[in-house]
């Protein structure tokens, strides 16, 4: 297969990271037979230095026309003037939108091998499997905002359409079928009329097309406090923009580190744009320390997902796991240990592929 890949290495160790997802590729492509190729394109606060918008026309354009995006991380200190005339996160935003890229998978799964590293007790944490269904074009990140003349009453707006809810309910059920049966949709029902709307259109979606997917629908607040309770309890999890950015977060601990979780974010078309969970984290840019492995993961993703190549994303995946079964570790992981540099981690894996 021939397929082309658009890198947005972005800020911080954004760009370290995505060079171990080429290493990966690359070994995928020596295994498999595949003819794989690279663009890369600014987005984010290197944009702004370079262009002054942190998503360029050439790089919207770029990302249109991929078989899937690769995406490292975006912004830092030097750009979060609140006051600036653009950040680096509207960029992000903007890319989402323009893709119709409006769902979210973040998947939360525990190692046996570093359950230890969790900062919650293994007996609580060990087995957990999560996807996490995010909707990512809507609420109050895209609802608008108003300032009043004096600038002392500012309202953002969190807005939810029948529509938008229905097909990322839909997507999460369809997950949720081909797993365990079990949807848990999370809002604030009681308190937000969006959320009444969320609730009630989840629960006619689900019972008139997935009669066979059970529903729990559960408080925002309450599903925090599960999941570090309870979360093997969870198995997929559908949820609005604001709260499955929060939640997600949180559930990143679970495992131990950002470094570890990959997300796709997924429209209606092919192409989906793949990226780690974490930040930009520009505290440790440029020392080598980063872990690769949330970024690795999220190419395998974007081989399942937008090139519907399975049994090389599952070999990225049995990769990971053979190496961290090995005992090599990336800082974040590694605890007393002696650890690995973020090129050692990604030529790890690529060997084990």
């Amino acid at each position: 297969m021939k397929a082309h890949f658009v890198l947005l290495p972005g800020d911080g160790i954004g760009p370290e990271v995505v060079a171990e997802a080429t290493v990966i590729l690359n070994a995928v492509a020596r295994r498999f037979g595949h003819d794989f190729s690279y663009t890369e394109h600014l987005m984010g606060g290197c944009a702004i230095d370079a262009t002054g918008d942190p998503l360029p026309s050439a790089t919207l354009d770029a990302c249109r026309n991929a078989d899937a995006v690769i995406l490292g991380a975006v912004g830092g200190p030097r750009w979060s003037d609140p006051d600036a005339a653009t950040r680096p996160e509207v960029g992000l935003l903007g890319l989402r939108k323009a893709l119709g890229l409006y769902a979210n998978l973040r998947p939360v799964r525990t190692y046996d091998v570093l359950v230890d590293a969790s900062p919650l007790r293994r007996e609580i944490v060990d087995g957990t499997d999560i996807l996490f269904v995010r909707e990512l074009t809507g609420g109050i990140y895209f609802g608008g905002s108003t300032i009043s003349d004096d600038g002392r009453t500012v309202a953002d707006h969190m807005r939810y359409t029948v529509e938008e809810i229905e097909r990322i309910v839909r997507l999460a059920a369809q997950a949720a079928r081909g797993r365990s049966g079990r949807l848990t949709s999370v809002d604030k029902a009681n308190v937000l009329e969006v959320s009444r709307l969320w609730r009630r259109t989840t629960e006619r979606v689900m019972r008139d097309e997935f009669p066979d997917v059970g529903l729990e629908s559960i408080l925002v607040d309450a599903m925090a406090m599960h999941l570090l309770s309870r979360p093997r309890d969870f198995d997929v999890v559908v949820t609005g923009n604001l709260f499955g950015d929060i939640l997600t977060d949180e559930a990143s601990m679970l495992p131990g580190s950002l470094g570890l979780l990959p997300s796709a974010s997924l429209g209606d078309g092919a192409v989906g744009v793949y990226e780690p969970i974490h930040g930009s984290a520009p505290d440790i840019a440029g020392r080598g320390t980063a872990n690769p492995l949330g970024m690795i993961l999220s190419t395998a993703m974007a081989l399942q997902h937008s090139l519907g190549l399975e049994a090389e994303a599952a070999a990225i995946e049995a990769a990971v796991h053979q190496v961290l079964a090995n005992g090599v570790r990336t800082a974040d992981i590694a605890g007393s240990g002696t650890s690995v540099d973020t090129v050692a981690m990604g030529a790890a894996v690529a060997a084990a592929i």
